[in-house]
């Protein structure tokens, strides 16, 4: 994760733009974070990964599919 100033973004916009493609960008201004460039892509991918192994192996789909619709 890289962090920047907001001067240094608005000179550098596109190699940030870039940059966000493949890693968050933490945008400070006076010294504090006040917002993080990201791929949305990259949310989703976080997102998925985060579940993996969630469920027991021996877990079918379907099982989850009624476990899932019994909570709500």
């Amino acid at each position: 994760m890289s962090s920047i100033t907001a001067t240094e973004l608005k000179t550098n916009l596109s190699k940030y733009l870039t940059l966000a493609s493949t890693e968050d960008v933490l945008i400070t201004q006076y010294g504090k974070v006040i917002a993080k460039l990201t791929s949305p892509f990259q949310d989703r991918v976080s997102v998925a990964e985060s579940l993996f192994g969630s469920l027991p192996q021996n877990t079918t789909l379907e099982e989850a599919l009624n476990e899932r619709t019994n909570e709500i």
